[in-house]
């Protein structure tokens, strides 16, 4: 079994423990479906649930213009029959023409100028990609009519720096802290006003850090790709601050499934809701669990915390989304992490040569 198949396994495995049901596998089969950012950590997963779904009848169209691994080979873009690869940039309006052509009903805009430190070093491009072009995306959208728009946002990015935990959708902040996050606020009210002004069928799905199969550790990459790529290589992992900060680590393909549910459930239109697993893990936790499971002898080295870095600790509540969407988050920490390892370790030599880590970056929890 090659790595391709490896990933569908994984993938097809959890959509049966899903279970999700008669009603919307026949809402999705035979659809043209648009994802931009398909060849990202989420959207490589996405494509793959979506090609199941849609079948031999439908297609999957991924608009990608592959920044996030820095050279044009789609190679995380399982090569199925019904997935169409375009490599395109949502800024570029002959790019949004060419996938347009093949009249999507369900759009799921997961491409962004990802994420913290990147924004603060790139304030320009990061609001050119992550305003400008889903403002483009939106009139297309529009346009077109199709049934839904279902946008990625982050939850780590938009409730602001002094939250109340577990972090509620009603929560409202205007403390942001870099460029990513004001532009991720930006993004949901966007939508929010094709919504309004355009009745246009949109979605605000709001991630908390995302892990799993599909993302290339890199300088502008989050904790842990990162944390598993330098203890293969035998190297200390860095912590800024104590290692008693927590993060909401949500397994991809939970976020798949909520972004799925987000695509059809009616109940969903017009509305915001977080996508997360709904417990907190130390980062200490996950440095601990790093280290066993790739031998590291290395340890810890810590490092100062970088002055966007705000939230001590992360938790979000999921009652909105199981309410709307039936989301139901099933993959723990551990067995997603142990996940993560082993497609690690099948992807070993892809991984070590697309890893981009410049001289100079400094490395932080996300």
């Amino acid at each position: 079994m090659n790595n391709y198949e490896k990933r569908i396994n994984l993938v097809k495995n959890y959509l049966d423990r899903i279970d999700f049901g008669n009603e919307i596998i026949k809402y999705y089969e035979g659809r043209s479906i648009l994802v931009t950012g398909g060849a990202g950590a989420i959207g490589s997963n996405l494509i793959i649930a979506l090609s199941l779904l849609v079948g031999d009848k439908g297609r999957v169209v991924v608009l990608d213009n592959l920044s996030a691994i820095k050279q044009k080979d789609p190679w995380n873009v399982t090569p199925l029959s019904n997935i169409l690869f375009v490599l395109g940039d949502v800024r570029n309006d002959v790019d949004l023409k060419r996938v347009f052509k093949e009249n999507p009903s369900i759009v799921f805009h997961l491409a962004a100028f990802f994420a913290n430190q990147n924004s603060v070093d790139y304030p320009e491009i990061s609001a050119e990609v992550d305003v400008i072009g889903q403002i483009k995306l939106l009139e297309y959208a529009r346009l077109a009519k199709i049934d839904r728009f279902v946008y990625a946002s982050s939850g780590c990015a938009i409730y602001g720096s002094y939250p109340k935990l577990p972090l509620k959708e009603d929560f409202i902040s205007m403390h942001l802290t870099t460029p990513y996050q004001i532009n991720k606020m930006t993004g949901e009210m966007y939508c929010n006003f094709y919504h309004h002004h355009y009745d246009l069928p949109t979605v605000n799905c709001r991630f908390f850090n995302s892990y799993g199969p599909g993302e290339v550790p890199g300088q502008y990459r989050n904790v842990i790709p990162n944390f598993i790529y330098w203890s293969m290589q035998g190297k200390p992992l860095p912590i800024t601050g104590t290692g008693e900060e927590t993060r909401d680590f949500t397994f991809v393909l939970d976020l798949v499934q909520g972004l799925i549910k987000a695509g059809y459930y009616k109940e969903a239109i017009g509305e915001n809701f977080n996508l997360a697993r709904g417990r907190e893990v130390s980062i200490k936790e996950l440095v601990e669990s790093v280290l066993k499971a790739t031998g590291n002898k290395a340890g810890i080295v810590y490092k100062e915390r970088r002055k966007w870095d705000t939230k001590p600790r992360l938790l979000a509540s999921i009652e909105k989304a199981e309410s709307l969407v039936h989301y139901k988050p099933i993959v723990d920490f551990e067995e997603g992490f142990q996940a993560n390892i082993v497609w690690f370790q099948d992807n070993w030599d892809k991984i070590n040569a697309l890893a981009d880590f410049p001289p100079g970056m400094s490395s932080a929890v996300r």
